[in-house]
């Protein structure tokens, strides 16, 4: 089923006022939240004072290094403008000033977002994978960031699942309208995925994507750092992150950069590569210390159609009709899953990378750094123009 997509922006929009798509200098389009930027703390009294004629508001967030400043909706601020104009500022330290748009994050829309290109349709039920005797090894742990997960017959019982906080369950709605608005289970459909590749991996569940599959960069940025605290000073090893955006200028947002690197050389971080057929820059994906992973049609023979690609894509796997564990219910338009589903997207490609790298750091008890490079070393793998080494 290939959707409206002109028509899902739309009632995105409607939806969220807050957000709008803006255009940057060259023209380019991006979704961020309307009379907003974001600002690095160590930055925000400078940029707050220089931007002092349109800052309604000031929102300090000292534990993600961010300050949100609003502003003044009657000024009507190109947002993108002003971004260009204070990154031209030089702060007390002598650099410019550290500060981006607050864009907006998909988990679904082939044109500004790294999620599904089609609408789930349902499946057969499929097998449980099976983690295999206890090792007395330590589990790799997986940090997922979507749109939370349910209570999946996959799931429960895992020592993971029990540790689920209830903020990061998805909720399902009495029946989801998946042609127009909601992107319930889209957690549900990449945590499964990642246990078909690693079934004894520890997933650390974080919803950041709301029901429709959008958020903020703040959010992600506090969701991130909510990731932090629940391992405890333990190591993440794979974080996966299947959804991302454009950003006004083409350039990364500084700030999810940032957030991104604190974890250090020891976690290997995945993303979706978008689903725009192109190859503009897609973020996080296109981060130098981030896996882009890009999709290839049925056969594993050529791009899916769909996929964006360039020279900032490192992957690939097959992401058209993957199969996975999803909801039980009805939907608006009428069809009825039974718990599980088949979708297309490099939101599901990204976690096929994460799982992979979770199973060859277990089996071959590496650290999951040395398991992406093993998974991703061009001399001994197949690797696609634009697309990056194949991955099974």
């Amino acid at each position: 089923m290939r959707l409206d997509h002109a028509a899902r922006q739309e009632a995105l929009l409607e939806r969220h006022p807050e957000f709008v798509l803006g255009h940057g200098p060259q023209g380019q389009s991006a979704l961020h939240r309307r009379d907003e930027i974001l600002v690095s703390s160590r930055h925000a009294d400078h940029a707050a004072t220089t931007a002092s004629r349109w800052v309604a508001d000031r929102d300090d967030r000292p534990e993600l290094g961010v300050t949100r400043l609003s502003l003044r909706p009657e000024a009507r601020v190109d947002v993108g403008e002003l971004v260009a104009q204070l990154r031209g500022v030089n702060a007390e330290t002598g650099g410019p000033l550290t500060v981006g748009a607050n864009h907006v994050l998909r988990g679904e829309s082939p044109v500004y977002a790294g999620g599904p290109f089609d609408a789930p349709l349902p499946h057969a039920p499929i097998a449980a994978p099976a983690p295999g005797p206890d090792t007395g090894q330590s589990p790799i742990v997986v940090a997922v960031l979507d749109t939370g997960i349910i209570a999946h017959p996959w799931f429960t019982g895992t020592s993971w699942f029990d540790q689920v906080d209830r903020a990061d369950f998805d909720e399902i709605p009495a029946k989801p309208d998946f042609e127009l608005r909601d992107q319930t289970g889209h957690g549900t459909f990449v945590a499964g995925t990642i246990l078909r590749r690693a079934p004894q991996a520890h997933l650390l569940i974080e919803r950041v994507l709301s029901d429709d599959g959008s958020c903020d960069e703040l959010t992600l940025l506090t969701g991130l750092a909510n990731v932090h605290r629940k391992a405890a000073g333990a190591v993440i090893d794979v974080i996966n992150l299947s959804l991302g955006c454009y950003t006004l200028d083409d350039e990364p947002s500084p700030h999810l950069a940032e957030a991104l690197a604190r974890f250090g050389n020891r976690t290997v971080i995945v993303a979706a590569a978008g689903n725009h057929d192109s190859s503009r820059p897609f973020w996080p994906a296109a981060l130098k210390h981030v896996h882009a992973v890009g999709a290839l049609n049925p056969s594993g023979r050529g791009r899916a159609q769909f996929s964006n690609y360039g020279w900032w894509v490192d992957a690939c796997a097959v992401g058209e009709n993957v199969t996975g564990p999803f909801l039980t219910v009805r939907t608006h338009e009428g069809q009825s899953f039974d718990g599980f589903a088949s979708w297309s997207g490099t939101s599901f490609t990204a976690p096929k990378l994460a799982g992979a790298v979770a199973e060859v750091a277990f089996s071959n008890k590496l650290s999951a750094p040395d398991a992406a490079e093993l998974l991703l070393d061009p001399a001994t793998r197949h690797r696609r123009t634009d697309l990056g080494v194949v991955i099974e």
